[in-house]
C-alpha cells in the first residue's frame, strides 16, 4: 500500500521564503516517513491565500527526493491553459523529474479563474476534452495538426516531449459524467476527499464500466483521504476538528461545492480519524473492498508550522505507512 501527500496553501502573510522552506521540508521529511508520492493543486488569483504554482514547485521539489518518489499535478486547470504552451512545461518537467511527473488535470471549481482569465465557464468541459488529446498528440507525435473549436495546429513540430511515453495523465471528477471522462481522457481518476466511501464505490463501477467498453486497463485510482491519529478515539476527532476546521470554513467561501457533505469542521466519513490500530484497519478494508490507491493526504492545515508538519507525517510514516508498506489490495481492478 503506497501513500502520498498533497502539498497545500498558506496565508497570504506568509513570508513566501518561508512557504518554500516548509515544502522543503515537507517533502524531505515526507520522504523519511515513507511516502512515494508529492503531489500539489493549482490556483490563480487566490486572494489571501498563496499557492505556489505547480509546475516550478515541482521541478524544484524533485531535487530533493530520491527517484523512487513521484511527482504530481492534482490537479492543473487544463481549460485555462494554452495546450501548445501547456504540452512543452509538463513535457520540460518530466524531464526534469527525471520521468517522475503524474499529470493531472481537471476544470476546477472557481468561477472567478475563469472570469479573470477570460475564459467562458460554460466552456470549460468542452475545452478539457479538447485540450488532453491535443496534449497527448503533442507529447508522442513527431507532426500535429488540429481544427478543434478552440485551438487549430497546422503541422506543428514539437520540439519537447517527455521521458515518459507515455506520461501518465489523472482526470479529475466529482460526479457520473466527470468520472466517465475521466475513464474516456486520462488513465486514473484521483477521487477527492469530501467523497463517502458509498459515493466512491458507486461511482468507481461507472469507471470501471466505461473502461471496460473502451477494452482499456482499469488499475487502482488514487484516493485523498484525511488521516488524524489520536490515543483514543474521541482525543482522534478533536484533532482532526482542530486542523480542518478553519480550511473547510475556507473551501465553503471559495465556491467548492459542498452540497451532500458534512458542514464544515464536522468530521467526515471520507477521513480515516482514530488510534493507529483502528486507521490501520479501516485503510486495509478500504484497499481490500475498492481499487484503490496510492492514498493521499494533506499534511499542512492552518495554524500548522513546518515542525507541526514534520512531526505529524512522521507519526503517520511510524504508525501507518510504514506497517502498510507491505500490505497489498485484496481486491484488484478489471
Amino acid at each position: 500500500m503506497q501513500f502520498g501527500v498533497l502539498l497545500g496553501d498558506v496565508p497570504g502573510t506568509l513570508d513566501p521564503r518561508d512557504q518554500l522552506d516548509t515544502l522543503l521540508r515537507q517533502a524531505a521529511a515526507a520522504q523519511e516517513a515513507g511516502f512515494a508520492l508529492l503531489t500539489i493543486g493549482q490556483h490563480f488569483l487566490y486572494g489571501d491565500v498563496r499557492w505556489l504554482q505547480p509546475v516550478p514547485t515541482l521541478a524544484r521539489l524533485s531535487a530533493e527526493v530520491d527517484g523512487h518518489v513521484r511527482l504530481a499535478t492534482t490537479v492543473l486547470i487544463a481549460p485555462l491553459h494554452e495546450p501548445v504552451l501547456l504540452a512543452e512545461e509538463l513535457a520540460t518537467l518530466d524531464i526534469v523529474t527525471g520521468g517522475r511527473l503524474i499529470v493531472g488535470l481537471g476544470t476546477g471549481y472557481r468561477r472567478e479563474e475563469y472570469r479573470q482569465l477570460g475564459v467562458p465557464w460554460s466552456r470549460r468541459v468542452a475545452r478539457l476534452e479538447e485540450a488532453v488529446p491535443l496534449l497527448r498528440a503533442l507529447w508522442s507525435q513527431h507532426e500535429v495538426s488540429a481544427a478543434g473549436p478552440t485551438w487549430r495546429l497546422a503541422g506543428a513540430r514539437p520540439h519537447v516531449r517527455p521521458l515518459q511515453q507515455p506520461l501518465p495523465v489523472w482526470i479529475g471528477a466529482s460526479g457520473p459524467e466527470g468520472v466517465r471522462r475521466a475513464a474516456r481522457l486520462g488513465d486514473a481518476w484521483p477521487i477527492g476527499p469530501r467523497l463517502e466511501l458509498d459515493e466512491v464505490a458507486s461511482l468507481l463501477a461507472v469507471y470501471e464500466a466505461e473502461r471496460v467498453t473502451l477494452a482499456q486497463p482499469v488499475g487502482l485510482q488514487p484516493i485523498r483521504r484525511e488521516i488524524v491519529l489520536g490515543p483514543d478515539e474521541a482525543t482522534a476527532r478533536e484533532r482532526f476538528t482542530a486542523m480542518t476546521s478553519v480550511r473547510y470554513a475556507q473551501y465553503a467561501q471559495r465556491e467548492i461545492a459542498t452540497t451532500g457533505g458534512p458542514p464544515p469542521g464536522q468530521e467526515s466519513a471520507a477521513a480515516m480519524v482514530g488510534t493507529p490500530g483502528s486507521v490501520r484497519r479501516q485503510l486495509l478494508q478500504l484497499a481490500g473492498e475498492l481499487p484503490v490507491g496510492p492514498v493521499i493526504v494533506r499534511a499542512q492545515w492552518p495554524g500548522m508550522d513546518a515542525s507541526d508538519v514534520a512531526a505529524y507525517l512522521s507519526e503517520l510514516g511510524r504508525e501507518v505507512v510504514r506497517p502498510l508498506a507491505s500490505a497489498c489490495p485484496t481486491r484488484t481492478a478489471g
